[in-house]
């Protein structure tokens, strides 16, 4: 059975993939991260360790990885709004925080609202496209706060 897209053809772009690189330990990359994306207007709805989970249950060995829900509520509201409460089954958007090697981390995001756009839970109209646009300024702005630390 085939897939009914193509993921070969799907660029980051498409998804809104965003990746940074941090030089510090794991623990201070976390808070960092939860700081940059307060800062940008988003809450942490929900965080939690997928490592330590597998590792706990089925002795995964997996290096750190932190998953946190970012949740900005006007841009929530409005994507609500405008899948007929679909977009729910995507929430909330989440920031990945993974490490590479001690002492490196990887800050992974991709955009919930171009996936829902790209698999048809979101329209593809101006609302949307405006509510994509404004998430994604957003977000950059939460990238940038990281990228600050780094220069």
């Amino acid at each position: 059975m085939g897939l009914p897209i193509d993921p070969t053809a799907i660029k980051p772009e498409d998804i809104g993939e965003e990746r940074v690189v941090l030089h510090m330990e794991h623990e201070a990359a976390i808070e960092h991260v939860r700081e940059a994306f307060t800062d940008a207007g988003f809450g942490i709805a929900t965080e939690f360790s997928p490592s330590e989970m597998l590792n706990e249950k089925v002795d995964a060995g997996r290096d750190p990885y932190h998953v946190l829900g970012a949740c900005n509520p006007s841009m929530a509201d409005r994507a609500l709004g405008a899948t007929d409460n679909k977009m729910g089954g995507l929430f909330p958007c989440n920031v990945v925080v993974w490490e590479e090697e001690p002492g490196t981390q990887v800050v992974y995001h991709l955009s919930i609202m171009r996936v829902a756009r790209l698999i048809g839970i979101a329209p593809d109209n101006d609302e949307m496209a405006d509510i994509i646009a404004e998430t994604g300024e957003l977000v950059e702005k939460a990238l940038a706060n990281l990228d600050a630390v780094e220069a």
